[in-house]
């Protein structure tokens, strides 16, 4: 889930990559899909830390890899300094040349103009060109949002939180897509379990870094007490044998500029 438009773009590159593996680690099976071939020019669209960009360059493809957190993509170039990464906007990004391939994992379910991202994509592509992508779909992290809501309203916090993502049906996005020329060619929205890193702080870790839109304005007290009760209230079905299990829905796309 690597920012790509909330207003505070600063991310916590050490407990992303500490506790967060599974972004990119989920995000591997996504690259069968991608299928880079040696030769193409592939954009990695909110390449996170790097991990998934190297994975492209390795296959031979050439990639450079965006994001919109300019910590991330510090740690990117600490990381894998042979490849290119630099700080953009998925809604209004630049390229050199027309992609091949635009390959996005774990990012657009953040980026809500979904219309601008899309544009930015088309725009990119040459013709036939491909975009790959998985995020969170319809339902995706929905208990824990529910928690979250009912957490605050008991703590007497109003719950009118701006909702910080995007989570569209597979009809929603394919007809965005379509609308703005690509055939839509492959596409699924499945349930997908993850379980968290961190043992018993698993969510407090997940909300930190994912869900800190909700704890906007708290003070420190008033966050520690909205992470327990939102512990509380998923216990009993999303806590087993010391490990989280977060309710992730997930959506995949294959499409091509026409």
């Amino acid at each position: 889930m690597n920012n790509l438009s909330i207003p505070n773009n600063y991310w916590d590159t050490a407990l992303y990559e500490e506790k967060h593996a599974f972004v990119w680690q989920y995000g591997e099976d996504l690259l069968k899909l991608l299928n880079p071939k040696p030769g193409e020019y592939i954009l990695d669209l909110g390449c996170g830390t790097g991990q998934l960009t190297e994975k492209i360059a390795i296959a031979g493809a050439e990639v450079r890899g965006i994001d919109y957190a300019p910590t991330m993509i510090e740690t990117a170039r600490q990381n894998y300094p042979h490849l290119r990464f630099d700080v953009a906007d998925a809604r209004k990004f630049q390229v050199d040349q027309p992609l091949d391939a635009v390959f996005s994992n774990a990012v657009l379910h953040w980026v809500k103009e979904a219309d601008s991202a899309i544009a930015s994509i088309h725009q990119a592509l040459k013709p036939g060109g491909r975009f790959v992508a998985e995020f969170g779909g319809k339902g995706n992290v929905q208990a824990i949002a529910k928690a979250l809501h009912s957490a605050l309203q008991a703590i007497g916090i109003p719950t009118q939180v701006v909702n910080p993502w995007y989570f569209p049906s597979i009809g929603e996005y394919a007809t965005q897509l379509e609308q703005q020329g690509f055939d839509v060619i492959y596409t699924t929205l499945f349930p997908r379990p993850t379980l968290l890193a961190g043992g018993e702080v698993g969510m407090a870790n997940w909300i930190q870094m994912f869900a800190s839109a909700f704890l906007a304005g708290l003070s420190a007290q008033q966050q520690m007490q909205v992470i327990h009760a939102v512990e509380e209230y998923l216990k009993p079905t999303m806590y087993q044998k010391d490990t989280w299990t977060a309710d992730y829905q997930r959506i995949r796309i294959i499409a091509i500029k026409v």
